[in-house]
């Protein structure tokens, strides 16, 4: 989870990066302030954060062909998405996923039984503090570059009004 959902993902964020004009303003009409694309990436993530659907995708080749596939759709849209959702819709993103993360992580960490077949209760254990953390640091890479940039911005504003 904590290697594959970001590599997939990723990769769909660069190759939608190279994506022509033409799709690029279809998509946008549709995705009018990013809402549609944050949807997407939120569903996607917290349906595929479910133990059994993780393990269901270890068993049945079909599912991790829908699971990757959702992976890379989800990845696209979040690329195409971040920047039209500003700053508002950006932290209403992060403020459902991240708790929804930390909970996940969570219940990885306290729960006595294997949830996911796909890790050894050590492993599952180790997952949980992980997803934890790594939602602890994505809150503060983001509410720092946020603040950087409030900062950056006021400060470019005030020496344009000086001169």
């Amino acid at each position: 989870m904590l290697v594959q959902f970001p590599l997939w993902m990723g990769a769909a964020a660069l190759l939608a990066g190279g994506m022509p004009a033409r799709i690029c303003k279809v998509i946008a009409r549709w995705n009018m302030y990013g809402i549609s694309g944050l949807l997407i990436t939120g569903v996607t993530l917290a349906v595929l954060m479910i133990p059994r659907v993780l393990d269901q995708a270890l068993l049945h080749p079909k599912m991790e062909l829908a699971k990757l596939t959702a992976l890379v759709l989800a990845g696209m849209a979040l690329r195409l998405s971040w920047r039209p959702a500003g700053l508002i819709l950006q932290f209403f993103f992060l403020g459902n996923m991240l708790p929804m993360m930390g909970v996940v992580g969570w219940l990885y960490t306290e729960s006595p039984l294997r949830l996911c077949n796909a890790y050894l209760l050590d492993d599952q254990i180790q997952l949980g503090n992980w997803l934890i953390g790594l939602a602890a640091v994505i809150a503060i890479v983001w509410l720092s570059w946020i603040t950087w940039r409030i900062t950056y911005q006021e400060t470019r504003q005030t020496s344009h009004r000086e001169m």
